[in-house]
């Protein structure tokens, strides 16, 4: 066993590739959230959503991309974007399928907002989301997580018929020191390094 030295300002995460390639037999759990096809979001609308659900695990990879980019892969017809909604109406988590690669669905960004963790809405979303990724033509549906994602998500997969297949350690620069994401963003992963940019004043 050996250690391999990360730079300051960089961090390190294992990912996990998982798949199934058959529709599991999974009911839909009863919830009071509900889910609303956005279509052709505003790139401030989907940066909005994505910071919402994504800022606690340092989900940043859409936040770098110029308006241009993010339309041009939200607007296309086969990359579908919900968000999560609870009973107020209030925007609550995500979920986004891209079905871009013929015979397959990929749920690309799946989550809650940190309030509505451990109280089964995860359940009732995943079943959501495989539901809708299960149609005709699709063959295989996967998804992938890193150990920075919340730490019920590779189980959750995993209990709802995902079998891991890959895994990957990817490394990158810490986006709350390159100003992507504010510093008190996911508190449990420690900062190393030094600010470089001016960044957003609070995750929230």
């Amino acid at each position: 066993m050996s250690y391999r030295p990360v730079a300051d300002g960089q961090l390190a995460a294992v990912v996990t590739f998982l798949e199934m390639r058959e529709r599991p037999a999974l009911a839909i759990p009863p919830s009071p959230l509900g889910l609303r096809r956005i279509e052709r979001p505003a790139p401030a609308e989907y940066r909005d959503l994505f910071r919402l659900v994504g800022s606690p695990w340092l989900w940043f990879s859409r936040l770098v991309l110029d308006d241009t980019a993010l339309d041009a892969i939200t607007h296309d017809p086969k990359v579908e974007l919900y968000a999560v909604e609870d009973e107020a109406g209030r925007p609550s988590g995500m979920l986004e399928l891209d079905l871009r690669e013929a015979g397959a669905c990929e749920l690309a960004f799946i989550g809650l907002v940190p309030a509505l963790a451990g109280r089964g809405h995860g359940r009732w979303l995943l079943a959501e989301a495989l539901d809708k990724a299960w149609r005709p033509g699709v063959a295989r549906v996967h998804v992938h997580t890193c150990s920075l994602d919340h730490p019920a998500a590779l189980p959750a997969y995993r209990r709802a018929g995902f079998a891991p297949y890959k895994r990957a350690i990817e490394t990158f620069p810490d986006p709350r020191l390159s100003g992507i994401l504010a510093l008190d963003c996911a508190p449990q992963v420690p900062l190393v390094g030094a600010v470089t940019v001016s960044r957003p004043d609070s995750c929230t």
